[in-house]
């Protein structure tokens, strides 16, 4: 296992993810706002520098080829949690969120179910902007909680909506590409 700057830069996104959350458990607002915003804007640049990084300097590794897809969801998926519990079960965010869920949940299982077939499953570019959508529509849910809320949470509404659209046809696409590999 190497410890080239991208894996650090991955293994440190991968911390921050739970930190989303526990700074609403130990801050009051709206410093907790802020602390969680700064966290998820810093460990969602972390996902474009590593990678960015690790293919310049010729620093690809398994270990940062395993972490880095555990840390997107890790950060995404607490992200979520989190901006759920502060905004209750309603179905503006909750219902994206557990589509997005699933989706994560669906696409993770089928890589592991694959195997050395997982190839069949290479991140596409429209899942790399589905990602991107998903951290800038979280970015503007936990933004809303310390700026002028109203107009930024409703932007981040509907691309927390558009992400799950996303999200769910970038699920359908793996499936698909899948499918030889499921049948009996």
């Amino acid at each position: 296992m190497r410890w080239t700057v991208p894996n650090i830069l991955t293994a440190l996104r991968l911390v921050a993810a739970p930190g989303v959350l526990l700074v609403f458990l130990v801050l009051p607002r709206p410093e907790a706002d802020w602390a969680a915003l700064t966290l998820f804007v810093g460990a969602s640049a972390t996902d474009w520098v590593d990678g960015r990084l690790a293919r310049a300097w010729e620093q690809r590794t398994l270990m940062g080829t395993m972490l880095d897809p555990i840390a997107d969801k890790a950060i995404v998926t607490i992200a979520l949690a989190t901006l759920t519990g502060l905004h209750g079960v309603t179905v503006w965010i909750a219902l994206p969120a557990a589509l997005i869920l699933l989706r994560e949940t669906f696409v993770s299982g089928l890589r592991e179910f694959l195997g050395d077939t997982a190839g069949t499953l290479a991140v596409t570019k429209l899942a790399k902007w589905k990602t991107a959508t998903q951290m800038v529509a979280i970015a503007s849910l936990l933004a809303s909680g310390v700026a002028a809320g109203n107009l930024l949470f409703g932007a981040g509404i509907a691309l927390l909506w558009f992400a799950a659209v996303l999200t769910i046809v970038t699920g359908l696409d793996y499936f698909n590409k899948a499918r030889p590999y499921l049948r009996d």
